[in-house]
Parts: C-alpha cells; structure tokens; sequence
C-alpha cells in the first residue's frame, strides 16, 4: 500500500511540474528579447523542448532556455550565444514547423 501511495505521489508531483513548465513557456511567447546590452535581438515566437525561438528580422534564432532571463515584460538573452548555432537551430525549427503562405496574383487582386 505504501508503494502504491509513493508512486501515485511522485506522478502528482510531477504532473504539476510539468503543468507549471507548460505555463511558463507560455509566458515567454510574444516578447521582444534584448542582449545582455539593451540592445533588440527579436520578438520571441515558439518554445521547441528547451529552445526558445526568435524572430530576428528575416531570421529566426534558437537559444537554449538556460540563457534566457525574465526582466519585467521583456526578455534578456544572458551570456554569450553562438549566433551560428542559434541561426541553425531556428532554421531547423522554421522548416520544421513553419509553412509560409503563397498567394496567387489573382487573389491579391480581390484583396484575399
């Protein structure tokens, strides 16, 4: 009986830590995220396992989560970050999950 209370505690335990880490990826969407400078890196717009994904102009940018730091509505990209790497990971992610839409010349011309 002991068993059975132990483990239906720990999955609580960790249903709620994933509910929680599901919010607060959430909560990193749609923020303009900054450098360790002030400088403006992007807006954010996924979250893909512990990458975070930023616009950053024609380009998109995965960070690790680890670099990323909260700081009131904005978000600040801590130490240093391969901007190779990160140009990479962002690719991968945008061919991944992103489907840009083409319209034919016809439908622009019904403003559709």
């Amino acid at each position: 009986m002991r068993t059975l209370c132990a483990i239906f505690f720990f999955n609580k335990i960790k249903k709620n830590d994933e509910a929680e880490f599901e919010e607060y990826k959430n909560s990193l969407i749609c923020r303009f995220v900054l450098d360790g400078i002030g400088k403006k890196v992007g807006e954010s717009v996924a979250v893909d396992d512990d990458l975070i994904i930023i616009k950053s102009k024609e380009k998109y940018l995965g960070v690790p989560l680890k670099h990323i730091e909260q700081d009131g509505k904005t978000l600040v990209v801590k130490g240093l970050v391969d901007r190779f790497n990160a140009e990479k990971m962002g690719e991968r992610w945008r061919q991944e999950s992103f489907k840009e839409i083409k319209y034919d010349s016809d439908e622009e011309k019904d403003g559709f």
